[in-house]
Formats: C-alpha cells, sequence, structure tokens
C-alpha cells in the first residue's frame, strides 16, 4: 500500500484549504457583482416607476387618460432596453413600450400585497434577451379610479454577456490559484522538512566507526529543537555504549587470557620432563586456582547478564543487616589482620529482600574496602534504620583520593581506577558492578563519595513491600 509522504499530506492540506478559501471567495465576488447590477436596476426602476407615478397623478379627469401615452412616451424616450406597461383598472393597456413582453404572473400584482411582494424584482426570458422587472400597484389623480398596475422592465442580456465572461475569468483565476497555492505549498513542505532530510542522512551514515556525527542546532527549526537534542542525546548514548563494550570486550577478553596462559604455561612445563607425584599435585593445585579463577568471573559476568536482563528475582525475607554484617567482619577479620586493618560497626536495621545477594553486595564492598585501606587505617560499617523506608548500609575506609572524573566510571565492569590490566589481588573488577546491580535489583540505590580522604559507599535499601 503506497504511504504519503508528509510533504504530500502538507501539500494536499494546503491545496485542499486554498481551494475552499478562493472557491469562496470567488462565488462572494460573483454574488456581490450581480448584487450591484441588480441594485443598480432597481434604483433605475424606481426613478422610472417615480416619473410614471408622477404623470399619472397629474391625470385629474377621465379624458385625460387619452393624452398620458404621448407624455409618457416623450418622457421615457432615448431610454435604451426599458420597457413600460400600465395596465387601468378595467383591465385594458393604457400604455406600453414597443417591447414591453411582461410575463402574466408578474402583471397579476394585487393591491392588497405587501410593499416587498409589490417590489420584488422577476427575471425572465423573451425572444432570446432577459429581462429583469418589476410591477407595483399606482393611483391616478381621478377620484375612485382605482389602482392602475404599472411594470417596468430592463434588458439585462449584456449583464449576463458580461457575468457569464466575468464568471469565466473569475474561475480560471481561481484554478490559476489553486495550483500556485499547491505549487508554493508543496516548495514551503519541502523547504520546511529539510532538516528532517538532514536528521535522516546524519542516520544513515551513522555505524560503529561513525558515531561521532552531530546535529546542528542552530541550523534546525524551533519545532526539531527538541528532536534533534533527543537524537544527539541518543548518539551521545550510543558513542559511549560502544566505547564501554569495547573497553569490555577488551577486558574481558585480558581477564580470560590471563587464567588461559597460565593454565597453558604450566601444563607444558608439567609435561616437558618426567616429575614427581609431589610436583605433579603441585602444579595441579596452581591449575586449580586458575580454574576457580575463570569459574569465579564465567559466574561473575552470567549474573550481571541475567541482572540486564532483568532476570534476577530476589528472595523476600527479614534480614537482620547488623548480624551480615558481624557475621562478614568476622569473616575478613584475618585477612583485616593481615593487612593492619580494623573493623567496626555502627548501628542497627532491617530489610526486607534476598539475603544471599544482599551479603554478597555487603562483602564486595568490605572487601573492597579492606584492600584499599592503609596499614592502620580503620574501615567502618555504618547501619542506619529508615522505619518503613528501609535502611542505609554505609562502608567507608580511608585511602588515596579517587579523582572525581573517575567517580561516575567505578561501577563499570573491569573498571580500575589505575587502569591497570595486570593481574593482581583486586580480581577481575565485577565487585562494585555486581553490587549495583543487586542493589538495583532491590529496588534500592547505591552512591560513592571521595571527600577528605575518606572513601564512602553508600547502599540505600527498601523494604520491598
Amino acid at each position: 500500500m503506497w504511504r504519503k509522504s508528509i510533504t504530500f499530506r502538507l501539500t494536499l492540506l494546503f491545496a485542499a484549504t486554498s481551494t475552499a478559501v478562493l472557491v469562496a471567495l470567488g462565488m462572494l465576488v460573483g454574488a456581490s457583482v450581480e448584487t450591484h447590477f441588480e441594485e443598480q436596476d432597481l434604483a433605475e426602476m424606481n426613478g422610472k416607476l417615480e416619473l410614471v407615478g408622477h404623470a399619472l397623478f397629474m391625470v385629474r379627469r377621465p379624458l385625460d387618460f387619452d393624452a398620458l401615452p404621448q407624455r409618457l412616451h416623450d418622457a421615457l424616450f432615448g431610454h435604451q432596453g426599458l420597457s413600460v406597461s400600465i395596465v387601468a383598472p378595467d383591465g385594458h393597456l393604457l400604455f406600453a413600450t414597443s417591447d414591453a413582453n411582461f410575463p402574466e404572473d408578474l402583471m397579476a400584482v394585487r393591491s392588497s400585497a405587501s410593499r416587498a411582494e409589490r417590489s420584488k424584482l422577476v427575471v425572465w426570458e423573451s425572444a432570446g434577451h432577459a429581462y429583469r422587472g418589476v410591477a407595483v400597484t399606482m393611483i391616478s389623480g381621478v377620484v375612485d379610479a382605482g389602482p392602475f398596475t404599472v411594470a417596468v422592465a430592463f434588458d439585462i442580456s449584456h449583464h449576463h454577456e458580461f457575468m457569464s465572461a466575468f464568471r469565466k475569468t473569475l474561475w480560471i483565476s481561481v484554478a490559476f490559484g489553486i495550483f500556485l497555492t499547491g505549487l508554493l505549498g508543496w516548495l514551503a513542505a519541502r523547504r520546511g522538512l529539510a532538516p528532517v532530510r538532514v536528521i535522516a542522512q546524519v542516520a544513515k551514515g551513522i555505524s560503529a566507526s561513525r558515531l561521532a556525527d552531530r546535529l546542528p542546532h542552530e541550523s534546525v527549526p524551533a519545532e526539531l529543537t527538541d528532536l534533534a537534542t533527543s537524537f544527539n542525546d541518543m548518539l551521545d548514548r550510543l558513542e559511549d555504549s560502544f566505547r564501554r563494550l569495547s573497553n569490555f570486550s577488551s577486558d574481558l577478553a585480558h581477564e580470560l587470557r590471563t587464567p588461559v596462559s597460565n593454565l597453558m604455561t604450566q601444563t607444558q612445563v608439567a609435561l616437558s620432563k618426567s616429575r614427581s607425584a609431589d610436583e605433579y599435585r603441585e602444579i595441579l593445585h596452581s591449575n586449580l586456582e586458575e580454574c576457580n579463577r575463570l569459574a569465579r568471573t564465567i559466574a561473575d559476568m552470567l549474573f550481571l547478564a541475567k541482572a540486564d536482563n532483568g532476570l534476577i528475582v530476589p528472595h523476600r525475607e527479614n534480614i537482620d543487616l547488623a548480624t551480615e554484617v558481624d557475621e562478614l567482619i568476622e569473616f575478613y577479620d584475618a585477612l583485616a589482620e593481615e593487612q593492619g586493618v580494623r573493623l567496626c560497626r555502627m548501628g542497627f536495621g532491617t530489610v526486607v529482600g534476598d539475603r544471599l545477594m544482599i551479603r554478597r553486595a555487603i562483602s564486595n564492598l568490605l572487601s573492597n574496602a579492606i584492600r584499599h585501606t592503609p596499614r592502620g587505617g580503620s574501615t567502618k560499617v555504618e547501619i542506619r534504620d529508615s522505619g518503613k523506608d528501609g535502611a542505609c548500609i554505609a562502608v567507608e575506609n580511608p585511602g588515596e583520593g579517587i579523582p572525581p572524573e573517575q567517580i561516575p566510571r567505578l561501577f563499570d565492569r573491569f573498571h580500575r581506577v589505575d587502569s591497570s590490566h595486570q593481574r593482581s589481588s583486586e580480581g577481575a573488577g565485577l565487585g562494585l558492578a555486581i553490587t549495583k546491580s543487586i542493589v538495583e535489583a532491590h529496588g534500592g540505590t547505591i552512591s560513592v563519595s571521595a571527600q577528605n580522604g575518606i572513601v564512602r559507599f553508600e547502599m540505600s535499601l527498601g523494604r520491598m513491600t
């Protein structure tokens, strides 16, 4: 099915509107000219009727009616196209011009008729000519003579010829005007939609390698400013997403390549010569550590993939946050003691959610804080109960300052502040990303701040009721 373009629709709408306006204007002009001719004829007819009425009123005796035709003939001489007829009360024709041929219904005017009926213009045709006339009743100067019927008409054939030519010229002009306005409407629509075509051209050229193109705001009409802004914002998001995806793919390849490379190297070394059972056992233990690292990375990636697709459905149970934090502090106590870090917990609170997931989120923040706390420092966990709104858990530690531009990216996958890709004890760099996914799955929020040498992560968790 043919889909009509916006240009076609606007042109059609513009042409239809202009057609309606021009046709209405043409009809109004034609009716106005016709009305002008009618008013002009009526004014002249009234003048002739006054003349005839005055002549009748000057008749004082019945014998004077014999001289009336000649008097009227002299008074009306030279008026081309004028027809006058006077019928006496007894029905005989008192006076008539040579071309007078009035229809019977016009001459049958009654003296009791209203003024509007007696002065109503009538149009008729006779002998190839068109006439417009009026008939009225008048009285003479003779007492008790009765009303006379006086009819006056003008030959309007030249009016009809003029109106025919005028209407032809008028409708040709209207048709040309409709065509011209339609063409101008099409040009205006094409011109007005030019920015849309620019947007289409930019969108057509977008690819993974060309995400830097943007629409210039100064060349976009006010009506399309929001569209251009949204389009540019979309390109910004796409460019950022592609950049993150590229970095993520590179980091993922690096994280998987290191343990695989270690496994291959150790296996090749083990096969290079015969070894004792203890040596093989040691190599297998080392390979098992690398396999465990690979398994953790893959499990974390599967978890994040589920989170991205909304497949994480937390269980609902009451969770005593103080108990969970105390157990985690006890678990990390050996690591903290080894690094010379003190652990403490303050406050109480409860939430409703998945205990294992929340425990994992707190564990990620706690282990991350312990790793970055300098020897002799303290890692603190603060719990604040927010009543019906849930609770807040804050984990803070002293440490090196975090550049402000790095703070928004702390929760990105495989992101490290020092951008190091070397294998270290920091893990694969997925802990904070997993923590954020867990918090968002529980309908909460997580934020980070770094001020005065203190790094603080704060989770707000609701009760999921």
